[in-house]
């Protein structure tokens, strides 16, 4: 199955853009930098998982998507504890994340079912 087709994907590429969007001007390189790889990384690790020939390689991958998702969780609390993030917004992206941590559990048990 290609990434493309995946709503999961879809709704962590479009995270992340909004995540790099918010970040565009932010003077802290190193919360920026660490944020915005954080969520990059969840639909990253989605495209290469699903190019994989083997499901047990898929399901590795999967599962450093959802590290990556719980990640940026955390850096989106501590954005907020800062002052960095509105608490709105950043209420409204964990909240994100969580149904996308969701979404992974649901497509790794695709895999195991399908062994």
């Amino acid at each position: 199955m290609k990434c493309e087709n995946l709503e999961v994907w879809k709704r962590s590429c479009r995270l992340s853009v909004e995540v790099y969007r918010f970040f565009s001007a932010s003077r802290d390189f190193g919360f920026k930098d660490q944020i915005t790889r954080s969520s990059l990384s969840i639909s990253s690790n989605i495209a290469e998982g699903m190019e994989k020939e083997s499901d047990k390689e898929k399901m590795r991958y999967i599962e450093t998507a959802k590290g990556s998702a719980a990640e940026l969780i955390t850096q989106v609390y501590i954005g907020i504890e800062i002052d960095y993030i509105e608490k709105e917004l950043g209420m409204k992206w964990t909240q994100e994340l969580n149904e996308i941590l969701r979404m992974l559990t649901g497509l790794k048990k695709n895999y195991i079912g399908d062994n």
